[in-house]
């Protein structure tokens, strides 16, 4: 999931007259366009529908030529949250385009929102107060890979802060909006990319006469967690084996978006848990941001098979792993931790979720 705007030199997404204030060049405009043809679905809170009635469109025929080549919709699917449904149902969010449109809400006030623009779009309750995890999860639900957040700053702040974004892209442009009335970017919040804990810069760009920078914030380690505590899980799911681990496995996108899940001997008796995830998203290019949860760490040396886990992790792209035990001597001796850092992947272990683990396989102990 990415956060993209366009803010002034200052940091503001615009003044604070009646008028908006035109930041992005054409260049940038239709560098924008081409991010948006490569994503499943966009997401605008309720006051930027409120402020610009944006249309949310792909642009460019040949793009949306393009997606439809790749058998996918030439519109992405338009997403906005609202906390009371006070918009207009003539509104160009829900009148433009084909793709569908999908209003979350708290679920107190989903009977009032349907009553209001049930008519015109899906209405989704997404906890109370609104959760923006459980409005991911659902997008992923309903096929949703990559998510584009253009605005506004509210809704940026709360998805940053929540440590859900997986990449920000700002364009910057060459104006000082110095109006304390006007809106910003980020507003005040518990970031978890705060002081001493930089955003790294992946990418710094220039636009004729704005710069493009790209940010892939470090993901929350309390989201580590808690997708790691459900790999953990599904080592439950596994059939029981005198001769082999039982390991559950997840694969995330950048977004906190899951992409696959397996484990040990999930279709074939043959099968680890890593490889029964790959094997589900293989070719997807989301692999390349995207994080692998383990139970166990993965295997470096099998029988079964001609590739390791280690292997296919390197092969699909994977950059980022994280596991929960260091594999016991007990059928070989596994380096995967080591060998995935030496070829440069990101390794974090959660010792403190072994326990588990070391549960489900305690008759191999």
């Amino acid at each position: 999931m990415l956060l993209s705007a366009a803010v002034s030199l200052d940091g503001y997404l615009d003044d604070a007259s009646e008028t908006r204030l035109r930041l992005s060049s054409e260049a940038d405009f239709d560098r924008v366009d081409a991010v948006r043809a490569g994503c499943d679905a966009i997401l605008v809170g309720a006051g930027t529908i409120r402020a610009d009635d944006p249309r949310l469109l792909v642009r460019a025929e040949a793009r949306r030529a393009a997606r439809a080549a790749r058998g996918l919709p030439p519109d992405l699917v338009k997403v906005t949250l609202t906390a009371t449904g006070d918009l207009d149902p003539g509104a160009r969010f829900f009148t433009t385009g084909a793709a569908p449109r999908l209003v979350y809400c708290p679920d107190p006030a989903v009977e009032t929102v349907r009553a209001r623009l049930g008519a015109v779009a899906t209405v989704i309750g997404a906890g109370d107060p609104l959760d923006l995890g459980r409005v991911l999860d659902d997008l992923g639900g309903r096929g949703i890979g990559r998510l584009m957040v253009e605005g506004g700053g509210r809704v940026h702040t709360q998805f940053l802060a929540a440590g859900l974004a997986g990449e920000v892209q700002v364009a910057v442009a060459p104006f000082l909006v110095g109006d304390p009335a006007a809106p910003r970017l980020f507003g005040p919040a518990a970031y978890p990319n705060g002081p001493g804990n930089p955003l790294p810069l992946a990418e710094a760009r220039p636009i004729g006469d704005l710069v493009l920078l790209r940010y892939q914030p470090r993901p929350d380690p309390g989201r580590d967690r808690r997708f790691l505590a459900e790999a953990v899980a599904l080592a439950g799911n596994c059939p029981p084996s005198a001769t082999a681990f039982s390991v559950g496995a997840l694969v995330i996108g950048a977004g906190g978006e899951v992409l696959a899940t397996g484990w040990s001997r999930e279709g074939d008796p043959h099968d680890h848990a890593e490889e029964a995830a790959l094997a589900k998203v293989a070719g997807d290019p989301l692999l390349a941001g995207a994080t692998v949860y383990s139970s166990l760490e993965p295997c470096t040396t099998r029988a079964s098979r001609p590739r390791s886990c280690t292997e296919l992790l390197l092969a699909a792209g994977v950059r980022r792993v994280v596991l929960a035990w260091r594999e016991p001597s007990v059928f070989a001796d596994c380096t995967g931790a080591e060998d995935l850092r030496a070829a440069g992947v990101e390794v974090i272990e959660l010792p403190e979720l072994a326990a588990g683990v070391r549960a489900v396989n305690a008759h191999l102990l």
